[in-house]
């Protein structure tokens, strides 16, 4: 690799590594969330409500990962109490993962898959929910976090 590779693209993109920058280190909060489609290939986004961090911007649902407990069994549990949906560990297909840097903390999101639920999606926090094609996600307003999972998911659904 030549001097001239180092001058362009990624190595222009941020610093060396997390450390790299200044101030304290940043607080990694463990987030799962799935990415549930149904039979006509939508897949459910909510929004976030007034009172919350980052309201009124569209998201996959879940939510953190407790101490403990794994990122699959949050996410049975996140979608029970956020949708009132009940799923198993088995229907979730792990697809991508998003690392995001925000102010005070850094965010580590495995994202899941999951065609398979009993119940119909109901908001149970606030939340309003809506189902969308893959190719219209982008229509939506997203954290910073969603937003390079919505072209992995165009192509996976």
């Amino acid at each position: 690799m030549s001097d001239d590779d180092w001058d362009s693209g990624c190595w222009q993109a941020g610093p060396r590594a997390a450390g790299a920058s200044e101030g304290a280190p940043k607080k990694i909060v463990l987030v799962a969330a799935a990415a549930l489609v149904d039979a006509d290939g939508r897949v459910l986004i909510a929004k976030r409500p007034e009172g919350k961090s980052m309201a009124g911007l569209w998201e996959f649902p879940g939510g953190k990962v407790e101490a403990g407990e794994t990122p699959e069994a949050a996410l049975v549990r996140e979608l029970k109490e956020e949708l009132d949906i009940d799923t198993r560990q088995s229907c979730l297909a792990p697809v991508a993962f998003a690392s995001h840097d925000y102010d005070g903390f850094h965010l580590l999101m495995p994202v899941f898959a999951c065609r398979v639920w009993k119940g119909d999606p109901t908001p149970r926090e606030g939340q309003e929910i809506t189902w969308a094609y893959p190719a219209r996600l982008l229509d939506y307003p997203m954290p910073p976090a969603d937003e390079p999972l919505v072209g992995l998911l165009r192509e996976l659904v």
